[in-house]
């Protein structure tokens, strides 16, 4: 059965560029994307990252979504925490009405940033992970029809039909995506260790409901692709140093690829990265098949997003190329 494929991006800006370049590139990507075949395109929200550039994913959303035609575009994710539900439906209804039937909002229970700035974002409003369902239920009253009497409304979002995905690392959101009858995507690009329980605790116990019939599993993985093993292993080492800024608590730019990792990173760095970063494909489009097929076997998707991030603007467009070949 082919499944879905679809795209995930943070907008991470280059060594020696700037964030224009950043959002210029992920416009090309997100034409690049379209064209091949990929369902979704979606943009995570961080922030105190000085090269992360997808601190406010519902502007670049339309950005997108004006620069394409057809393409989905989405939040991967919205960090509802940081935010009034009511603004969130507001700004996504805004964005379903200019863009119809293309806006995805999914949704992420943590802050996406460091309590300190998480504070500063929230202004003295004391939410938590723990109001995390009670504002989901808020902000799904906001779309629907049934919110006509409220005293609070949100338009032009009331009565729109904007697809909520529930994102998470842990079981908690698989917990509440299965409860809710929701579809889930689990962050498995960068923390992969609850993966399997996650996705068989979500199908096994997944209630329908009028948003959803069936469960619908998502997960993201890192995918560096190349015409050749050699080349796709040395493109690696881009997306190798910024995993080694996350080790470090660092923000860094996305650096140059590089001959070697030895003495750049040391020995347990170098064994942390690949624990966190265990679901990351690199390689040809012979040599992709069977990690992917592999990969499927372990753990039952309906749909897999990529993370792809290499430094030379035309490699990642070909290492999406690839991607799809074998994908689809």
């Amino acid at each position: 059965m082919t499944r879905p494929y679809s795209l995930l991006d943070l907008a991470i800006i280059r060594e020696d560029y700037d964030a224009k370049d950043a959002y210029e590139r992920s416009l090309e990507l997100a034409k690049h994307a379209e064209k091949l075949g990929f369902s979704r395109m979606w943009l995570a929200e961080h922030h105190n990252m000085a090269n992360i550039g997808s601190a406010s994913p519902q502007i670049l959303i339309g950005y997108l979504a004006n620069g394409t035609s057809k393409i989905r575009l989405g939040s991967g994710g919205i960090m509802l925490p940081n935010h009034s539900p009511l603004i969130i439906a507001e700004q996504f209804g805004t964005l379903a009405t200019l863009y119809p039937n293309r806006i995805d909002l999914g949704l992420g229970r943590a802050p996406g940033t460091d309590q300190t700035t998480a504070t500063a974002l929230r202004r003295g409003r004391h939410e938590s992970v723990q109001e995390f369902p009670s504002d989901l239920d808020d902000l799904q009253r906001y779309f629907s029809e049934e919110n006509l009497d409220s005293k609070v409304r949100a338009f032009p979002a009331e009565g729109l039909e904007v697809p909520i995905y529930l994102l998470g690392s842990s079981m908690s959101s698989a917990v509440l995506a299965s409860q809710k009858g929701l579809p889930y995507a689990f962050a498995s690009h960068f923390a992969p260790g609850y993966l399997i329980n996650a996705s068989r605790y979500y199908r096994e116990n997944f209630q329908p409901s009028e948003n959803l019939a069936k469960p619908f599993f998502i997960s993201c993985v890192n995918v560096i692709a190349a015409d050749t093993d050699a080349e796709a292993h040395y493109l690696a080492t881009s997306f190798y140093q910024t995993a080694l800024g996350i080790i470090r608590g660092k923000s860094y730019p996305m650096k140059k690829p590089v001959e070697s990792m030895e003495g750049i990173w040391s020995e347990p760095e170098a064994a942390a990265i690949q624990n966190m970063m265990a679901c990351t494909f690199i390689g040809t489009k012979e040599s992709l098949k069977p990690q992917f097929e592999s990969f499927f076997q372990q753990v039952e998707v309906d749909e897999l997003m990529v993370s792809t991030n290499i430094y030379e603007p035309e490699k990642r467009l070909r290492s999406l190329e690839i991607t799809a070949e074998v994908l689809a």
